[in-house]
């Protein structure tokens, strides 16, 4: 059964920083695109940003210059540092791992931003 689990999500402050990490086991990670998504009440899923096996990164318009997604292929984890959180950013942020027809999905972790 292939389960991904993100964490680090939580509460913080306009202008803070938070990390978010996602691990998963059950499928060969390297195949993988990654990526991290996000639902606030009342809207749709979107991508936030996107990484390849390579390297190669996709980010959307609204998060470029301040987050930055990473993976590591030994730990088969990917990462997402957020900074300058701004109050728009709240939302569930769920992980994605992509490759072919599969997609697998993690649970999902809060980030409220908030004063």
């Amino acid at each position: 059964q292939v389960q991904l689990v993100e964490s680090g999500g939580g509460l913080v402050q306009p202008g803070g920083s938070l990390r978010l990490s996602c691990g998963g086991s059950g499928y060969i990670f390297m195949l993988y695109v990654m990526g991290w998504y996000r639902q606030a009440p009342g809207k749709q899923r979107e991508l936030v940003a996107s990484i390849t096996t390579s390297g190669t990164t996709v980010y959307s318009d609204s998060v470029k210059g301040r987050f930055t997604i990473s993976r590591d292929n030994a730990k088969k984890t990917v990462d997402l540092q957020m900074n300058s959180l701004k109050s728009e950013d709240t939302a569930v942020y769920y992980c994605n791992a992509r490759f072919s027809n599969t997609n697998y999905w993690g649970q999902g972790t809060q980030v409220t931003v908030s004063s």
